[in-house]
């Protein structure tokens, strides 16, 4: 015992009538980091939260922390999901909230909440200068929480956990909306970290970590399963192929032969240039991949189609034939189109049901208010079937591993059966297997028509029906060219 840096016996955790921890027993002795992996749904996060003292669980959940270190005697806990507060202390935020100037100053800066956790932590404010440097954030400094993209939302989260190095830090899915640099660079601080005595405990199924990882486990059953390496994690079950719902291999109406045409888009906010001289032409059928490192403007050039950004009818814009501000309202945008994205996902309706959520994409709302027709009900149950769904259908969508929320949401964004589907780095937090299910989706969906923008950083995370890509860097085209392969 006295070796140890956690002592957990006969933990249990209950969700209503699910069972997720049931007797579990674990150590980490000094010298040992660890990766939880395994099947969705199996209580990882749970554990990891347990771990933190942030769940009501029954056992014995014992830190140990060696008092002769020069690092802090703490367990952080650093979230999948980013969490933020306005300036009142909530987090009644709208999606459209972070494109509106006159609203979105109602959070605090980048900077502002780094003195915050400076002063909450006892921390240098001027030491976390070299983390920012480390994460390319520098430039960030002044921009307001609401602003930041998944990715850079991520990016502070670890900034915060690297610059207070606790003694116990747990990071539930650290690579989450990273790009390939950002998760090399991460992983060789995760080796410092390691060597300056942090203990680290990462939840992932990822298999490029650093190299300081040296105890694997699964969660089995409700009890740690510990195993010789991240290969023998256990995977979810294989999708079983089902044949798409009739009304989604209609070919789409489409109404022009050039579904996007934007010519020399500038956005900018203040001073800060976001893009630059983008031109971009997308034409009816037509997949593209869009890349960029983190905070490159991906978001923003997608919120200028989608109809959400309001700096659209400041530039040349041409949404399925018509002029950006000729008349057109929103509504009459998003019903050609169906999105996801991460922000969609975090803003979305905490409270629906896994139907209802589904059912919200006919109105293109975060959530439903309003009773489908029978015709429309009858498509949602054909989609919840398609996707596995139908037993989780009356369960609240929060209550679901994130692999099933992905697939509602996707649910979601096809129920209409737009022309255009923009799907913003929909496989973010998923693993390798639930990212080949959901795009084999997006191949079989594509394969009646449909305009595709894809958003994802890895080659190897793709739908294999990309014909063309995109990279931006710094708010620019950096180039634009064929695909000719997919690397699997």
């Amino acid at each position: 015992m006295i070796h140890s840096v956690v002592h957990i016996a006969q933990l249990s955790l209950q969700y209503a009538h699910h069972v997720v921890l049931d007797g579990l027993n674990w150590q980490i002795h000094r010298g040992e980091h660890w990766l939880i992996g395994g099947k969705s749904g199996s209580g990882k996060s749970a554990l990891a939260r347990a771990l933190a003292g942030l769940e009501k669980t029954s056992g014995i959940v014992q830190l140990f922390f060696d008092n002769t270190s020069p690092l802090p005697p703490r367990a952080l806990y650093v979230s999948n999901w980013y969490q933020f507060t306005n300036l009142e202390g909530d987090r009644n935020f709208y999606y459209q909230q972070r494109y509106n100037k006159q609203q979105k100053d109602d959070t605090l800066t980048v900077y502002a909440e780094l003195a915050h956790y400076a002063k909450a932590k006892n921390l240098w404010l001027e030491e976390v200068e070299q983390y920012l440097a480390l994460f390319d954030f520098a430039d960030l400094k002044n921009t307001q929480l609401i602003e930041l993209s998944s990715g850079e939302h991520k990016k502070l989260q670890l900034i915060k956990a690297l610059w207070l190095k606790p003694q116990l830090l747990i990071i539930d899915e650290p690579y989450t909306g990273l790009d390939k640099s950002s998760r090399k660079m991460l992983n060789g601080y995760f080796d410092k970290l390691a060597a300056a005595g942090v203990h680290l405990v990462l939840i992932t199924n990822d298999a490029d970590l650093p190299g300081c990882i040296n105890r694997f486990a699964e969660i089995e059953h409700g009890r740690l399963k510990q195993l010789d390496s991240v290969l023998d994690l256990s995977k979810d079950a294989g999708r079983v192929q089902k044949t798409l719902p009739l009304f989604l291999k209609e070919k789409p109406n489409v109404s022009a032969e050039v579904m996007v045409h934007m010519e020399n888009i500038h956005v900018r906010y203040g001073d800060k240039v976001v893009l630059k001289d983008i031109s971009w032409t997308i034409r009816a059928g037509e997949k593209w991949l869009l890349q960029g490192p983190n905070g490159s403007g991906k978001s923003t050039l997608l919120s200028l189609i989608n109809g959400d950004h309001p700096q659209a009818y400041a530039n040349h814009i041409h949404l399925f034939g018509q002029r950006r501000g000729s008349g057109e309202s929103i509504w009459d945008i998003k019903e050609r189109l169906g999105i996801i994205s991460p922000e969609i996902h975090w803003y979305f309706d905490k409270t629906a049901k896994v139907w209802q959520a589904v059912a919200s994409g006919f109105y293109d709302s975060i959530g439903l208010f309003r009773q489908p027709s029978y015709d429309k009900q009858q498509k949602v149950n054909q989609l919840l079937e398609f996707f596995d769904l139908t037993e989780y259908k009356d369960r609240v969508i929060t209550t679901l591993p994130l692999g099933k929320q992905r697939l509602v949401l996707l649910a979601r964004t096809i129920i209409k059966n737009p022309p255009l589907l923009i799907l913003d780095e929909p496989c973010q937090g998923l693993d390798h297997d639930q990212t080949e299910h959901f795009n084999t989706v997006v191949d079989e969906l594509c394969g009646f028509g449909k305009t595709l923008i894809y958003v994802g950083h890895y080659e190897t995370h793709l739908p294999s029906c990309l014909e063309k890509k995109m990279i931006l860097e710094k708010g620019e085209v950096k180039t634009i060219q064929d695909i000719t392969e997919l690397v699997y």
